[in-house]
């Protein structure tokens, strides 16, 4: 395949990778204010607990740690299966599967959420055992039961947007995005008044809810247009070896997800047993909010690369998707450059923003130029890992993040902070060295692959539309996991 496009004038290849380019920034765009739409919800939501006071900020902020850690940070990592197994049932016009796909996810995810729940309400007795206070783990555990609903609003938003998302429909996703963050601020406003600390945990479940409710009216209007092609059957033929299956892609896309969250919350705490702990963690944590807006570009580029992969492949368009493989990891390398370069640009005033110490405003400025070099390396790692997840194999990513992360970056930190007596710095440095390895590892993986030979699995998943996409649609995701 490599060869083939070698072989091919410079001027075609050049007008090639234009057209991919603009595909994809027609489907990343959206994704990228959505995301940032996120990050905007979670800004207003922290400055709603602050004024209400030391103790509901602190208690509010660790509640909503812990619920990313043990649930949604789960739940969209399981929801990532969705997208190798739409995608290419899209780009082979399967939409049975599609829809057979969409209804499995949200029940996963509904069952998922029972653990979760558990685990919820019995957050007071779980951090008071890691030695946080017993009055911040009390209103934490406050404000995580009435977080409870969004989970169930989650096993809904989490699929719809995947599904809408894996066949390149995102202006609706954004709009809606946008919408809600815009209403999050009177919403906010209302329950602040009328339940105080609580109201900020509902007022977060209730503008999800509202774009839950207007994505569905969406999808609805549009499938009536189209003459209903959730009448012709096939969403609900499911066996217990579909579950299975689907399990076994679910599994690796929740545990790369999961894998790599965890490390940034396991970097905060190493932070705070450093010598001068609550600079450090004040430092970290700005420094992190930082990268959270660059995150969103980041994961917008992943997801596109994800989806015209995974779409490419499904229609056995094998040189489009190593071209598509191609032009995505290229605009990782170029986002990953600017943010590097964004990142270093914003040192001396983005720790002003956040506080008026001397010593902590110095420590921003100079992590975060450890942190440029990190996003350097990190966007081109989102994107290897979209494009190993569009292949249907999503466990190369699993992989790579287990050496890189938990093998390297993790205790070579520690080594570096604690040992050699860097501190910050040298947690920093860690994982730098960690996520290039990561990158290394993933990039040999995907230099591997024989992108015909994904093309025709692809086509044995999901190729037939017709009258035997019943017979093949249960046979689907057991291909893509052995594939």
């Amino acid at each position: 395949m490599e060869e083939e496009i070698s072989h091919r004038p410079p001027e075609k290849l050049l007008r090639a990778a234009v057209s991919e380019l603009k595909i994809q920034q027609a489907i990343a765009c959206p994704l990228m204010a959505m995301n940032l739409t996120w990050f905007a919800k979670i800004a207003i939501t922290t400055a709603f607990l602050g004024r209400l006071g030391e103790l509901e900020l602190a208690s509010g902020a660790l509640g909503f740690m812990f619920a990313n850690v043990t649930g949604f940070s789960v739940l969209n990592g399981l929801c990532g299966a969705m997208e190798p197994i739409c995608g290419q049932a899209y780009g082979a016009k399967n939409f049975k599967l599609l829809h057979k796909t969409l209804v499995m996810m949200v029940t996963l995810l509904l069952l998922t959420s029972l653990p979760v729940c558990f685990l919820w309400l019995n957050v007071d007795k779980i951090l008071i055992g890691f030695g946080q206070q017993e009055d911040i783990s009390t209103e934490a555990k406050r404000y995580l039961i009435c977080l409870l609903p969004d989970l169930i609003i989650t096993s809904f938003l989490c699929p719809l947007k995947s599904y809408m998302s894996s066949q390149s429909i995102t202006i609706p996703i954004m709009f809606t995005s946008a919408l809600a963050v815009v209403l999050h601020v009177p919403v906010n406003i209302f329950l602040v008044k009328t339940r105080g600390f609580e109201g900020v945990s509902m007022a977060i479940w209730v503008t999800d809810l509202m774009v839950v409710v207007m994505l569905a009216v969406y999808l609805a209007v549009t499938e009536i247009k189209k003459g209903g092609t959730w009448k012709e059957g096939g969403w609900s033929d499911q066996t217990l070896l579909d579950w299975v299956r689907l399990l076994k892609l679910s599994g690796p896309c929740c545990l790369t997800t999961c894998l790599e969250w965890w490390c940034y919350e396991i970097l905060v705490l190493l932070t705070g047993k450093l010598p001068n702990a609550k600079q450090a963690v004040g430092i970290i944590a700005i420094v992190l909010n930082f990268d959270y807006l660059l995150f969103s570009v980041m994961l917008s580029i992943a997801t596109c690369a994800s989806i015209r992969v995974s779409n490419e492949l499904g229609g056995d368009r094998a040189g489009h998707a190593y071209r598509s493989a191609c032009v995505s990891l290229g605009l990782g390398l170029v986002a990953g450059l600017a943010g590097g370069l964004v990142t270093v640009a914003f040192r001396g005033k983005w720790g002003g923003l956040f506080s008026q110490d001397v010593g902590v405003v110095r420590g921003v400025r100079e992590a975060m130029l450890w942190m440029g070099l990190l996003e350097v390396v990190n966007f081109p790692l989102a994107v290897c890992g979209g494009i190993v997840r569009g292949t249907a194999r999503p466990w190369l990513a699993m992989y790579a993040n287990v050496g890189g992360f938990y093998l390297l970056a993790l205790p070579l930190g520690v080594v570096l902070a604690f040992k050699v007596h860097m501190g910050l710095r040298g947690l920093l440095i860690g994982f730098i060295v960690g996520v290039f390895v990561c990158l290394i590892l993933l990039l040999v993986l995907i230099s591997r692959i024989n992108w015909r030979e994904e093309a025709g699995k692809a086509q044995r998943l999901a190729a037939d539309s017709g009258e035997n996409v019943d017979c093949k649609a249960s046979t689907t995701v057991d291909n893509i996991v052995t594939a």
